[in-house]
């Protein structure tokens, strides 16, 4: 069974910065795509970006483009999700998940593995 634990969430300032980590087997980070996503209570799970199993493709939801990376480091089986100029609307609880998804669609496809999640605040 291969695990997902995120990390790296926490309270920020609108304007600040977060790095998300997502760890995994070698086998799930290097093989497989990996998709970010946000829950939050009024708008459900969200799609947020999505990272494809060869690292050459990545996806970035409109609300969140020009402000969020997503990329991987194989040598330490990690995807990493960099957020930065966070916004209150950014508040949700993350969540990695692999798969071998494409990353066309990738919000609605469904996902193998799932991490736990991690609570990203942003408030002054």
């Amino acid at each position: 069974q291969m695990q997902l634990v995120e990390s790296g969430g926490g309270l920020a300032q609108p304007g600040g910065t977060l790095r998300l980590s997502c760890a995994g087997s070698a086998l799930t980070v290097a093989w497989y795509g990996i998709a970010w996503f946000g829950r939050t209570p009024g708008k459900g799970r969200e799609g947020v970006s999505c990272l494809s199993s060869t690292g050459r493709s990545t996806t970035y939801a409109d609300t969140v483009k020009g402000r969020f990376t997503i990329s991987r480091d194989n040598a330490k089986i990690t995807v990493y999700l960099q957020m930065n100029n966070l916004k209150p609307e950014d508040t949700a609880v993350y969540y990695c998940a692999a798969g071998v998804n494409p990353c066309i669609n990738y919000e609605v496809r469904p996902w193998d593995y799932w991490g736990q999640g991690t609570q990203v605040t942003v408030s002054s």
